[in-house]
């Protein structure tokens, strides 16, 4: 399906279509982003998330429901590393405790009957609106808790990016979870598998890795590559990273 019109709501980086269904895309890229592509350990490795807690997130360890329906056993589509990514906003929100994210999500979808509400409405400014209202009142939050748990989700909506093509972009942290991380990093299906590579380039943050550990210089990378050094040692500590805490 193409939509005819798109819009771009103020105040944001996003692209929706006026049909309603909260973003632009044509069948091709809809089944790309379906695919099971992601093993557990490496999407852990993308959100900067300990395994153990995104594996229970997806399994429950067999005592409770899911959180996130994964595309297929033990791996996850590209919707769902997106998905994880915004679990992880609400959970990292100090005053919520997972069940009290679980209720939530389960509202979402009773409000906004769809395979991925969070892709297809929280996306939308209303969507933070609503889901920080139904969290409010779960938990019985003060304005200013309110508008902590809107600041928080729109930090962590602003790393998800989508063009007039319907193309969805994810620009992980990777150092922390502030608005002044940079948007070096960008994990896009469209480009290299969708494996993290530098932004606007097909350039593997892991190629990069490789060969600086093979004692290439950053100034000698940048140069081959025709990138800034900044961008060469982001892809660097990407390469490096380990879990970010909360």
């Amino acid at each position: 399906m193409r939509c005819s019109k798109v819009v771009v709501t103020a105040g944001s980086n996003f692209v929706y279509s006026t049909s309603g269904i909260g973003y632009v895309h044509t069948n091709e890229l809809e089944a790309l982003y379906e695919l099971p592509a992601y093993g557990v350990p490496e999407a852990a490795e993308y959100l900067r998330t300990p395994y153990q807690t995104l594996r229970y997130w997806l399994t429950g360890f067999g005592h409770m429901p899911p959180i996130i329906e994964m595309a297929a056993p033990n791996r996850l589509s590209y919707f769902n590393l997106l998905e994880c990514h915004m679990v992880m906003a609400m959970r990292e929100i100090h005053h919520l405790r997972l069940p009290t994210v679980r209720k939530a999500l389960g509202s979402l979808k009773r409000l906004f009957p769809s395979k991925h509400p969070f892709l297809t409405h929280v996306l939308q400014t209303n969507g933070v609106d609503i889901l920080t209202e139904e969290l409010g009142r779960m938990v019985n939050l003060s304005r200013d808790g309110q508008l902590e748990i809107t600041n928080f989700l729109t930090l962590h909506l602003q790393r998800i990016q989508i063009d007039t093509g319907g193309v969805f972009r994810f620009f992980p942290f990777v150092m922390s979870r502030v608005p002044t991380e940079p948007r070096y990093i960008v994990i896009d299906p469209t480009v290299g598998f969708g494996k993290p590579i530098i932004a606007g380039t097909g350039i593997s943050t892991a190629t990069i890795a490789a060969r600086f550990n093979a004692r290439e210089s950053v100034d000698e990378l940048a140069e081959e590559y025709g990138r800034t050094k900044r961008e060469i040692e982001e892809a660097i500590r990407w390469e490096e990273g380990r879990p970010i805490a909360a």
